[in-house]
Parts: C-alpha cells; sequence; structure tokens
C-alpha cells in the first residue's frame, strides 16, 4: 500500500473552543471555609498580604486557613463572610442545632453570650445545638426574633 500525503485544504478551517484551565493553587472543590477564600481571593487577583490586612490577621493565618491547616476562630467568621460576600454552603445550617450554632457564629457571639442574652443556661444551648433537645416554644419565637433582627 503507498501512502501519498494529502495536504490540508485551504477552505477547511477548524477553531477550537474551551475553557481556559483554572491556574493549580485554585481550588478544585470548595469543600472548606479555607477553599473559599483562596477562590475568591485568586478570583480577585489578591495577594495573601492583602486579604490579610482586610480581615486584619497575619498573612501566615491566611495561608494556615486556605491551606486548611487551621479553621478561623469565631471572631473572625463575620469579616470573612464580608470578604467573600456570601455565606458558604460548608457552613450553612440543615437542622435547628446546626442553625443556631451557624447563626451564632455568624454574629461572632459565644455560646455563653449567647446563652446569657437567652437568659439560659450554656449547657442547654449546647444540647440545642447538638440537637439533643429543643427549645420551648418561648425561646423559638425569642430565637427567631433574634436571629431575624441580628443577621
Amino acid at each position: 500500500m503507498i501512502c501519498i500525503p494529502i495536504p490540508a485544504l485551504p477552505f477547511c478551517k477548524v477553531t477550537l473552543k474551551a475553557q481556559k484551565p483554572l491556574p493549580s493553587p485554585y481550588p478544585k472543590k470548595l469543600k472548606t471555609l479555607g477553599d473559599h477564600l483562596r477562590k475568591r481571593r485568586l478570583d480577585l487577583k489578591l495577594f495573601q498580604k492583602e486579604v490579610a490586612q482586610r480581615i486584619g490577621v497575619e498573612e501566615a493565618t491566611i495561608w494556615n486557613w486556605e491551606n486548611n491547616r487551621l479553621s478561623p476562630s469565631l471572631y473572625y467568621i463575620p469579616k470573612i463572610i464580608e470578604f467573600l460576600g456570601y455565606v458558604p454552603d460548608c457552613i450553612k445550617a440543615k437542622t435547628l442545632g446546626e442553625k443556631i450554632v451557624t447563626s451564632r457564629r455568624l454574629l461572632g457571639i459565644t455560646q455563653k453570650e449567647f446563652a446569657r442574652h437567652l437568659g439560659i443556661d450554656p449547657s442547654t444551648l449546647g444540647r440545642w445545638e447538638k440537637d439533643k433537645s429543643q427549645p420551648q416554644k418561648e425561646l423559638l419565637k425569642k430565637l427567631n426574633i433574634f436571629f431575624k433582627k441580628k443577621l
């Protein structure tokens, strides 16, 4: 069999279109708060140092959060949410207990402070947050009013 090379015809043009691959440091899946931080930072083309200044932490702290070495403390959660511009799925609530914990954290309030505000013992609030017991109707109304007012 003889192979004769055939030149490409000048009227035959092929254009391939595809999305440019993301840079290697870009998170593949957004599972943690650190993943969301890294994605937002890269989207805004910011350095870790710039994000650290906006949130009020050291550059190394941002590195540790983005690499999931450390989780942000309660105090920084509202600032991180403000930087992201949304509440990530990884901290959205499903049960009443998770809703209480999530809302409390978004507001930067400790369990002890929140229990004091509700006029209950912190261990009672802890049981609610673990879904081991439910608040009575009066306290549930108080919870809902507080979250609507603050969030």
